[in-house]
């Protein structure tokens, strides 16, 4: 225990500069060409898996959007022809017939809204 704080205690003397082994090059520890290959490979990868994920997720907003315009059409029309069906037929579901059970009056085609 007491070498333990012996050593803390202690300033450490610096670390001589950090040179190379001897043997051996700046050139020898450098990545290189085959580095920069496949680093450039990644990128170029990366790079087409992300314009290819914002094509796929453009095309399935799209598709959401057509779908939700169809199915708001769809109801629309749904809507629309309700709404013809309930002004062409009375209560009694006779169409061409008045409210009242009688038949519309001349140059009248059916009731008034």
């Amino acid at each position: 225990m007491h070498h333990l704080l012996l050593a803390l205690a202690t300033t450490p003397s610096p670390l001589p500069t950090p040179s190379l082994r001897e043997g051996v090059s700046e050139d020898q520890i450098t990545p290189g060409l085959w580095g920069f290959i496949m680093t450039a490979f990644f990128v170029l990868a990366t790079t087409l898996l992300i314009v290819d994920m914002v094509r796929r997720i453009r095309r399935v907003r799209y598709r959401a959007q057509v779908e939700e315009e169809r199915l708001a059409a769809a109801a629309a029309a749904d809507v629309e022809a309700s709404d013809a069906h309930d002004g062409m037929a009375g209560p009694e579901g006779d169409a061409g017939v008045d409210g009242d059970g009688q038949a519309p009056a001349p140059g009248r085609s059916g009731p008034r809204d």
